[in-house]
């Protein structure tokens, strides 16, 4: 298997549309499992620097689901914390 295959993830947004995006790292932040994506679909307007940042959930069954992050404490913590992991990586 291709492992670039292996980093693009669909997902069905509000219109029933596929987006795909690159799996870029999964973070744990204050207990709770964070994924990061860039989204592959640059013709939906998207910046080249984009990321989403997802919180991940489990449905009733037990498998993962990803939900948007309402609240901007949050969201500024967690982007804070990806920040910080890709720049150490950077050094």
């Amino acid at each position: 298997m291709n492992d670039q295959m292996t980093n693009i993830i669909e997902l069905i947004d509000e219109n029933g549309e596929v987006l795909s995006f690159e799996h870029i790292m999964t973070l744990d932040y204050n207990e709770t499992e964070y994924i990061v994506l860039a989204p592959l679909n640059q013709e939906s307007g998207a910046d080249e620097d984009e990321i989403v940042i997802l919180r991940v959930e489990q449905d009733e069954n037990g498998d993962d689901c990803y939900a948007g992050i309402e609240d901007e404490e949050e969201l500024a913590e967690v982007f804070s914390a990806v920040s910080e992991v890709y720049e150490q990586g950077l050094n």
